[in-house]
């Protein structure tokens, strides 16, 4: 269960605190150029240490490709690559050896396993993600191809929430903050907030929200295979995701069909629709409308202030865990969804193929 995909597959590895996190990229097109530049500013973007509102682990997380590429374009063979993990401080974690931390997967593993690698979190830490960035950047360069686009942002963190939808914002304002909010102002609120909850040794939860533009119509495998559905199983694999919507969400059990339906109407010779309450997903399969949704993370579970819990044994003991941790994962997040989206649609977009060429 460590791979993800049909025909575009990335088999990650690796741990928190181990030598590296790495991959395996297979059914990776042939021929397109890989930009390298490109490739690690995505990771820059989730990468440890980049403000005051992330953990202050430093990390380079320059990628290193080990085969599938020839003069600098994809050869159609399978694509490995490593991050090597160089500022570990693993003695930071020695207290939590044998004892469970609240909310975390810590007793979920041991019991699963039957072992677990403590430092970090082992393979339960988000910095696994960083192998879905790699294959995520290469996936939106294949998507170029196709004039798909995808772009995420923060639009909430705790009570502080931007009011408008993604087409009220100018999201190429999105990597202008810390937050990665596009407007200013509720941006500079949500820093405000993420601050003053790490200076309390507290963490806080939040929304990204994500929107995919230029997607053809016809990607979706009803019935098990509903494009919304894969959309929801990437996002719901990301560590601290706790909800997915798209389109209106749950906000349409509040609307009769006669208020929420897209009608259609022929846009000189075109086929659109008025509206795009349906998320640009209709019956499983995209429609060509903008594909948005949302997507909820919870607050970290590691906190650094007292918490009661149990150890190995049962008993009941007090934690106040050390290390370097986010105090809001949002940030960082940002890039992982467009990630996790970008590896959905390729995987979709070349199953598309497989049924009528695209």
């Amino acid at each position: 269960m460590n791979t993800f995909g049909t025909i575009y597959r990335l088999t990650s590895f690796g741990e928190s605190h181990g030598p590296g996190i790495g991959g395996v990229i297979d059914g990776c097109p042939a021929g397109i150029e890989l930009d390298t530049a490109f490739i690690q500013q995505e990771l820059n973007r989730r990468k440890p240490g980049q403000s005051r509102i992330t953990t202050p682990r430093k990390e380079d997380d320059e990628v290193q490709f080990l085969s599938g590429i020839y003069e600098g374009k994809t050869t159609g063979t399978p694509i490995g690559f490593i991050i090597w993990n160089k500022n570990q401080h693993s003695s930071d974690y020695d207290d939590m050896k044998a004892v469970y931390r609240p909310s975390h997967a810590d007793y979920t593993y041991q019991t699963k396993y039957g072992i677990r690698d403590p430092r970090g979190g082992g393979r339960s830490s988000a910095r696994e993600t960083i192998a879905r960035c790699v294959a995520g950047a290469i996936a939106k360069l294949a998507l170029k191809r196709y004039g798909i686009q995808i772009q995420a942002y923060t639009s909430q963190v705790g009570p502080i929430r931007l009011a408008g939808g993604y087409q009220d914002y100018d999201l190429s304002l999105t990597e202008a903050s810390d937050v990665r909010c596009p407007d200013p102002k509720t941006a500079s609120e949500m820093e405000t907030l993420i601050a003053e909850v790490k200076s309390k040794g507290d963490t806080i939860g939040g929304v990204i929200t994500c929107v995919a533009k230029g997607v053809p119509v016809g990607l979706g495998e009803p019935v098990f295979g509903k494009l919304h559905a894969a959309l929801g199983h990437a996002m719901l694999t990301i560590n601290a995701v706790k909800g997915f919507e798209y389109g209106d969400g749950f906000n349409a059990a509040l609307f009769r069909g006669s208020e929420r339906n897209d009608r259609f109407f022929n846009d000189n010779g075109h086929i659109n629709t008025r509206t795009n309450y349906s998320g640009g997903i209709q019956g499983g399969i995209s429609n060509g409308q903008d594909i948005y949704f949302r997507v909820a993370f919870k607050s970290v579970a590691t906190i650094l202030m007292e918490q009661e819990t149990v150890n190995r044994a049962g008993e009941d003991t007090i934690l106040k865990a050390r290390g370097r941790h986010d105090p809001c994962v949002l940030p960082r997040a940002v890039p992982i969804v467009e990630s996790m989206t970008a590896l959905t649609l390729l995987d979709y977009l070349l199953i598309q193929k497989t049924r009528k060429n695209v």
